[in-house]
């Protein structure tokens, strides 16, 4: 299949594009460049790229694609939270936009990349995809959003599906330590501390992001009645951990590192368990493979390997100082449209 994939220059998006190749489909990606250069280890090669901002797409770009797989976002709570007119503009309007262009290209199907954060506080109970949807921020509030309007353009001819990524784990090309296991691990190879900044009590569901990509494969070719305007879960029960589970998983990975929980309520009120039956149902070709503990193994050799330091894991690798630094630089305008070059 001929195949647009947006934010291919990200975290996910750099494994994906890779997966997809491998698999034999014509792949050309969609990105600003926002995080191009915020890579760990040797560059990845990047598939042909239409270099523009989401926001900024047009129907002649979207012309000839069989499918149109959508990761470009603002992927980070905290910055929703900074920037939430901008975290609609881009991840709920331009999103609404990409799809209803696509569907006018011709495009038949579009793989939106959701979120289980939907699920918001859904406590202990195991959630499914017919749960009531609670998010709690505006990075899930606009994933929920955009399912909303994809269901309403959904067709004959056009097939939404949305997959709900668990939170994502394990090593990328271009990576992001803002997230919990690639956060603790770091932590841990820097400091020698696992440090859980709550009580570690609250429940979440992990996925790693080379299994996120063999979701989004299987959903890409699987029958049109499996998938059409359907939401998936993705992940596997294994890892739905709560966060001191977590973080004793990198206690085990990384030698010398000793576990501090801090005991804080803190500010997150998310705790939630998925129940992945329906992925398991109609996308039997996806099996997931990454447990925590091995994805926790695998981020440890990375960082040694490829000489993580203090300042890239909390500039670099962190979406909001990296874009801060950015726009402190002039590279970046303050509607996160890029100016000149990036920042070395």
């Amino acid at each position: 299949m001929r195949v647009l994939l947006t934010g291919h220059q990200g975290y996910l998006g750099s494994v994906m594009a890779v997966r997809l190749a491998e698999a034999g489909h014509d792949v050309v990606g969609l990105d600003s460049g926002l995080f191009a250069d915020c890579v760990l280890g040797p560059s990845p090669e990047d598939p042909p790229t239409i270099a523009v901002d989401l926001r900024d797409v047009t129907v002649d770009q979207l012309s000839g694609f069989d499918a149109v797989i959508h990761l470009a976002a603002l992927s980070n709570d905290p910055l929703g939270s900074l920037a939430p007119s901008l975290t609609y503009d881009i991840n709920h309007f331009a999103s609404t936009r990409l799809a209803k262009l696509s569907r006018e290209a011709g495009v038949r199907r579009f793989l939106y990349a959701s979120t289980c954060s939907v699920y918001g506080a859904a406590g202990e109970d195991l959630v499914g995809e017919d749960a009531p949807l609670r998010p709690v921020t505006p990075y899930a509030e606009s994933k929920v959003r955009v399912e909303d309007d994809l269901v309403l353009l959904a067709d004959d001819d056009f097939s939404p599906v949305f997959l709900r990524n668990a939170t994502a784990f394990g090593f990328s090309p271009r990576l992001r330590a803002d997230i919990v296991l690639n956060n603790l691990v770091g932590h841990a190879v820097l400091s020698g501390e696992v440090r859980v900044l709550s009580d570690g009590t609250p429940w979440r569901p992990l996925v790693h992001a080379a299994d996120i990509a063999d979701a989004f494969l299987a959903a890409l070719v699987a029958p049109r009645e499996s998938i059409h305007c359907r939401a998936f879960n993705v992940g596997m029960a294994a890892n739905n951990l709560t966060v001191a589970q977590i973080a004793e998983a990198v206690v085990e990975a990384v030698p010398g590192s000793k576990l501090v929980i801090t005991g804080e309520a803190g500010a997150d009120p998310r705790s939630y368990r998925v129940d992945f039956a329906r992925i398991t149902k109609y996308l039997p070709a996806f099996s997931p493979q990454w447990t925590v503990a091995a994805g926790a193994v695998e981020l440890h050799a990375a960082y040694v390997e490829h000489g993580l330091t203090e300042h890239a894991f909390t500039k670099r690798f962190t979406r909001l100082a990296r874009l801060a630094d950015r726009q402190a630089a002039g590279s970046l305008a303050q509607d996160m449209r890029p100016v000149g070059a990036p920042v070395p």
